[in-house]
């Protein structure tokens, strides 16, 4: 499951409002209207005393799933986005084709847990499968050789945000050089007047007219080699439109996009990881929200995270996921808060497979139907590395 969308021109007429909602369609492989407040949040921001996690401690389940990944999940283009093949045809991705998002959260894991050689060939492949003049094509299909003229920003600030982390964890400024020059480039192309786009369309020259709020990574927009005052009025306008898109104290999870031609937010319903990917940036800028911690520490403890929610908070489903208990372990660690990442762990190893005849051991999917995602696996990778 994974989540989404932005150029120079915007074009206003019908056909392309009808374009841009197929390409979303097509972007989104996963991850009431309310107008924009202006007055930001109040509540205190509480960190916690201390986060005493032991990386080794679950070591050996992070190596049998980046075994599972690698050995079994992996083709020639890199992480295929199910274990089970399909006819990759569909408006999403299926099946063997691979993502530019795959790609960037492997890159994001080898350069955390130290695998310089392992980060430099998936660097390497990605270049060669994903690459555009204007950025990362989200989406590759083996099967009719086909790259997809579009980008998804979210998956674009992945990569650049996993040369970062490599520069720094490898001591070559090699990798960040990159960075900064793909990081330019995507300014360019996903940045207008201050704000960020979802995708922009290589063949139509466009972009969308709205972000998806879980595509703001602020902390990878501060790192874009753009001048202060340009920088300074994307992360202004991008943190206000995250923190204005606080749905309640009831319920604290966070609006799906916001709509720039109009100024209003909009969510048809709450997608839970979407949510809980906004909520893990607000952290890692310290910027949560005390009501989105406890609530979550409440409900991971008690295993009731569902996949789709109400904006009062009813769940719409009860579907759970891996990567929903990845990402809040992940929130856990950016928060220092060892409780809520130990009880996620122990929640998202719950869909862990450990059945040696399994194609799928190691790994997190269904044995029955053998079906194993690429977004669910690589999260998890992450929360292990966190």
């Amino acid at each position: 499951m994974s989540a989404g969308l932005s150029g120079k021109k915007t074009v206003n007429s019908f056909w392309t409002r009808g374009m841009c909602c197929i390409l979303l369609l097509n972007v989104l492989v996963s991850c009431g209207n309310v107008p924009n407040g202006e007055e930001e949040p109040d509540k205190p921001v509480v960190k916690h005393e201390s986060f005493d996690h032991d990386p080794s401690k679950f070591k050996e389940h992070r190596e049998q799933t980046e075994r599972f990944v690698t050995r079994n999940l992996y083709g020639p283009y890199g992480v295929h986005t199910n274990f089970q093949d399909s006819g990759q045809a569909d408006t999403v991705a299926t099946g063997h084709e691979v993502l530019s998002e795959s790609a960037g959260l492997l890159m994001r894991y080898y350069a955390l847990t130290n695998q310089r050689d392992a980060f430099q060939a998936e660097w390497e492949l990605a270049k060669r499968v994903f690459e555009l003049p204007s950025g990362f094509s989200y989406r590759y299909s083996p099967k009719h050789d086909k790259k997809y003229a579009i980008n998804a920003a979210v998956d674009d600030l992945r990569i650049i945000r996993a040369l970062h982390e490599a520069g720094n964890h490898f001591d070559r400024q090699e990798y960040v050089e990159m960075a900064d020059a793909y990081g330019k480039r995507f300014f360019d192309f996903n940045v207008k007047g201050g704000k960020l786009y979802d995708f922009y369309d290589e063949t139509y020259r466009v972009t969308n007219d709205f972000v998806t709020l879980c595509y703001i990574d602020l902390s990878t927009l501060k790192q874009l080699p753009v001048p202060a005052k340009q920088k300074s009025a994307l992360i202004g306008n991008m943190q206000k439109i995250l923190q204005n898109g606080y749905l309640s104290d009831s319920f604290p999870f966070y609006e799906t996009r916001f709509q720039y031609d109009t100024d209003t937010y909009r969510s048809e319903e709450i997608r839970t990881v979407e949510s809980l990917l906004t909520i893990l940036a607000l952290s890692e800028a310290g910027l949560e929200r005390t009501e989105s911690i406890a609530y979550l520490k409440e409900q991971v403890r008690k295993g009731t995270l569902y996949g789709q929610y109400d904006r009062n908070g009813t769940p719409l489903n009860d579907v759970q996921s891996t990567a929903i208990y990845a990402i809040t372990a992940m929130i856990g660690s950016e928060v220092q808060d060892a409780e809520l990442y130990e009880d996620s762990i122990k929640q998202m190893e719950k869909f862990r497979v450990m059945d040696g005849k399994s194609p799928l051991d190691g790994g997190f999917g269904d044995p029955v139907t053998k079906t194993a995602f690429s977004f669910d696996n690589l999260m998890a990778l992450l929360a292990y590395a966190h």
